[in-house]
Order: structure tokens, then C-alpha cells, then sequence
């Protein structure tokens, strides 16, 4: 079992890179101008917009800001060449190369850096000072809708998949929101309503994603999600305010018979690293399975590192297990490297091997199965696994990351507050 359509998305997106420079004849070609731009990716026969900021007149200072909706994504920009900019997107392993026309529109190609996806690339144009999302200024069409609010989103696809939640705001023609499904959610889509159609998209530099639809007379919603350079999927969706996902502390459990989790795998440096090692023994341990291609991955650990700088003095520590999209130590190294200097980690990452959810599930075999990168396990005094969240539900769900959240500190702090067995504290006394 490979990893799910949205962890694709992840693993696609990870690789971008921008090309950009003017027309001068003399001298090196300035970067692009600073200002708000609009892109657009040709996907197949479709379009994906995005929007962005670009500040910045040299290397040392020059970042590109994708935009959807609140959120904001900075990355450092470099001078390729006198008429070339290289946008690295952050920890996701890729790259966007541009260059600025005669006539200062910028092209350029959205392209994968990651081994053995070398080659996949999304073309795009961008123009200066466009702000709009879909439709231009004084175009709009008045909504004969509105469609704010939480809809279930049934996906048509080849396998059996659990209903989507999308959560929508609607003020006038602009349209914002995400879709949450339960590996995780799409981060913040920014669209619009026109007519009896809607549109959302979002880029945050893993693969553009695209929801286009229709509001039916009967206030049903039907349309088409499309990621990347993947595959379109047809849905259709029905308005419900008491709709849920799966719980996510039910999906991954242990197999009958288990109690612990067992495991060995290598840090960064090649030291071998097992949960028996003194250093966790008597503490409260939390297991993160991660991959650096993976966006909800990415926001879990903008909420763990902090989160654990503050806790750790408490008895508590943390491991990163990562799987990477080539099973390669070395090029773990690489992109977990990054992961950890992006968001300052302190605690223990460690290399699982290839990103496949059939090999996590055989690496932890104690697991029913793997369902969700990332997937949260959480270990007492003791050892024992007392839970197990999957996936993950960023800020932009606001009640459901505020839930989460509170559920985690609850969860923690009566582990925390357990007694370190005895053996455990004997062994922490005697420095063994």
C-alpha cells in the first residue's frame, strides 16, 4: 500500500524552483520586480492560480511569499546565472526556474528534485501586480449562492475511501477553506463563488491543488479536485453540520497481545536508536512517524518542537521517525537535516527508510496498520503505548486543531504527572 493521493500531492510538491531576471541589455538583470504577482500552472489542460510577494533585490535579502488566504509561506530566493533566480522550497525537496520576458511577465517550471522524480515539472507564468485569484476586478459575477458552512464530501475513486469534510466561508464572491480528510487536511484554499460556481486553490509549495465546482438547485454541491500532475477526482458534496471523520484515536491501534512498541533505527549520524535505550527509559515518549515531502507532517512539527522545548525539563522526550522518498541514509540526512534546522528540533530524528505505508506498517509491526503520515504515538513511564492520533489537523480547522491540542496538553500532562517506575528511577540515580 503505497502512500494516499493526498501524501502524493505532499510528495510532488516537494520540489520547485523560479527563474527570474529583466530585459536589460548591460550589467546583470535585476531580480523581478518587488510587488504582488499572479501566477498560473498549466496542469494538463487546466489552470492552477496562485498568488505571491516578492521583496528583496539580492540573495541576502530576496524572499517570495506564497499567499492563501491568511496564511503566508516564505522562501529565501538565490541568483542563478545574471538572469535566473532558484526559489529552494524550504525543507519540501525541490525548486521553481524563471525568467522575466520582454515584456516583464516571469515563465518558468515548477520542477521535482527528488531522485527518480527528476523530470516531473508544472509550467507556469506569472504577471506583476495582479492580485486577484480566479477572476479579474469588475468581472465578478453576483453568487447565487452561499455556501459557508461544513459539507461532506464524498470522492469518487477506484478504493473505498471515508467522506471528506470541507469547512467554507463565503463573504460575497470570495471564497475560503480547507478539506480535511483523515490522513489530514489541504492547508488554506482561496477561491471564489460565481454564479452557481465555485473555485478554490491553494500552493504553499508542495503540488498546486485545485477544487472547482457546481451548486445545484437542489444546494448540493458536485465538482472536481485535482492534484498536480496526478489525477483528477470527481465529488460531490451535501451541506452537514453534524458531519465527523473517522476518529482519528480509533483509526491505528496495536495488535492484540501488544502493549509496547519495538523498534531500531538509525539516527542521522548512523547511531542505532531503540526505545530500551536508557536515555527513555521512566520518561513520557512521543513517537512522530514523519516525511519532509509531507505538508501536514511539516505543520505537526511547527507545533512539536516548541511544544516540546517548553516540556521537555518535565520528563518527557520525542522521536522523529522519518521516511524519506529514496532509502538512502545519506540523503536522509540531507532532507531531515533541513527539516530539523528549518524548525530548530531538539529532539531525536531518526531514518525509518522509504516513504511507503506498507514498510512503516511492517517496521512497526506491533501497528494494525499504517494509515497516515503523520501518525502520533504516545508512551508512558512505563513503556506502553497508551495513544495513537492519526494524521493531523492544522490551525486552519480552528476547532478541530483547538481540540487536538487540547486533547495533546490533557493527555500529556496525566502521563507526566504518573510515577517513574522503580527500576527506572534506580538506573536514572546510579547514571545507568
Amino acid at each position: 500500500m503505497k502512500t494516499s493521493i493526498y501524501s502524493k500531492i505532499a510528495c510532488l510538491a516537494t520540489s520547485v524552483v523560479l527563474l527570474g531576471g529583466s530585459a536589460f541589455a548591460n550589467g546583470p538583470k535585476p531580480f523581478p520586480k518587488e510587488g504582488i504577482w499572479r501566477g498560473v500552472f498549466k496542469v494538463s489542460e487546466s489552470q492552477v492560480p496562485f498568488n505571491f510577494e516578492f521583496k528583496g533585490k539580492d540573495s541576502k535579502s530576496a524572499v517570495l511569499t506564497l499567499l492563501n488566504g491568511s496564511r503566508r509561506d516564505d522562501f529565501h530566493v538565490e541568483r542563478r546565472g545574471d538572469d535566473s533566480i532558484y526559489v529552494k522550497m524550504n525543507t519540501y525537496d525541490a525548486a521553481l526556474v524563471a525568467k522575466v520576458e520582454a515584456d516583464g511577465t516571469l515563465s518558468g517550471e515548477y520542477r521535482s528534485l527528488v531522485p527518480g522524480f527528476r523530470g516531473n515539472s508544472l509550467p507556469f507564468v506569472a504577471e506583476y501586480g495582479k492580485n486577484y485569484r480566479f477572476v479579474e476586478p469588475g468581472k465578478n459575477v453576483a453568487p447565487k449562492h452561499d455556501i459557508s458552512g461544513k459539507w461532506e464530501i464524498k470522492t469518487y475513486t477506484k478504493e473505498a475511501v471515508p467522506a471528506s469534510i470541507a469547512l467554507l466561508k463565503q463573504n460575497g464572491n470570495k471564497l475560503t477553506g480547507v478539506i480535511m480528510t483523515v490522513v489530514g487536511d489541504t492547508r488554506e484554499l482561496e477561491g471564489t463563488v460565481q454564479g452557481d460556481e465555485f473555485e478554490l486553490s491553494g500552493f504553499t509549495g508542495p503540488s498546486p491543488f485545485i477544487v472547482r465546482g457546481k451548486i445545484n438547485d437542489d444546494n448540493s454541491i458536485t465538482g472536481e479536485q485535482g492534484f498536480g500532475i496526478y489525477k483528477n477526482l470527481k465529488f460531490d458534496g451535501q451541506r452537514n453540520e453534524q458531519a465527523e471523520l473517522p476518529d482519528p484515536y480509533k483509526l491505528t491501534f496495536l495488535k492484540e497481545g501488544y502493549k509496547k512498541l519495538d523498534f531500531t533505527f538509525p539516527d542521522l549520524n548512523g547511531k542505532p536508536v531503540s526505545l530500551s535505550d536508557d536515555k527513555y527509559k521512566g520518561k513520557v515518549v512521543i513517537i512522530e512517524t514523519i516525511g519532509t515531502w509531507c505538508p501536514n507532517c511539516t505543520d505537526q512539527t511547527v507545533f512539536l518542537s516548541p511544544w516540546f522545548k517548553k516540556n521537555q525539563k518535565r520528563g518527557v522526550e520525542a522521536i522523529a521517525i522519518g521516511f524519506e522518498q529514496k532509502d538512502d541514509l545519506e540523503y536522509a540526512k540531507y532532507t531531515l537535516g533541513k527539516l530539523r534546522d528549518k524548525y530548530d528540533i531538539t529532539y531525536d530524528i531518526l531514518f525509518g527508510g522509504i516513504a511507503d505505508k506498507k514498510v512503516v506498517a511492517e517496521k512497526l509491526a506491533a501497528l494494525n496498520k499504517f494509515i497516515a503520515f503523520p501518525t502520533t504515538i504516545i508512551i508512558d513511564r512505563k513503556g506502553e503505548v497508551r495513544e495513537i492520533y492519526t494524521g493531523y489537523t492544522g490551525t486552519v480547522t480552528g476547532k478541530y486543531f483547538n481540540d487536538y491540542e487540547a486533547k495533546f496538553n490533557k493527555v500529556l500532562d496525566e502521563l507526566i504527572a504518573e510515577p517513574v517506575p522503580q527500576l527506572a528511577s534506580t538506573k536514572t540515580e546510579n547514571g545507568k
